[in-house]
């Protein structure tokens, strides 16, 4: 029986281990046609976009005006948790509509 609840710990520990060590990732570099276009709130958008997703998602998307843009911006936040400030979610919102909005 002690063998047994030995052998247990042993399982629970080395389980604990690996649970502890750091997992990272590298997401695959964007295509050429997903750079995103420079003007006021690039920046904040590829910081913060590209977190979690490529920047291939922004310019395949619909173009929006600032109503559109603010609700993806707000679910992505939301429901699907993106760590966005209040300041940089309306300067991603304002750079999406000011520059993949309808044509002028």
């Amino acid at each position: 029986m002690r063998t047994v609840v030995t052998g247990a710990a042993l399982v629970l520990v080395l389980a604990l281990g690996a649970a502890a060590e750091e997992k990272t990732i590298t997401l695959p570099p964007d295509h050429a046609y997903a750079r995103l276009i420079p003007g006021p709130g690039n920046e904040q958008t590829q910081q913060q976009c590209r977190f979690c997703h490529s920047t291939d998602y922004i310019v395949m998307q619909p173009q929006g005006d600032a109503k559109q843009w603010g609700g993806i911006v707000t679910k992505m936040i939301k429901v699907y948790g993106a760590p966005i400030s209040e300041a940089d979610a309306k300067a991603i919102t304002e750079y999406l509509a000011t520059t993949y909005g309808p044509p002028k």
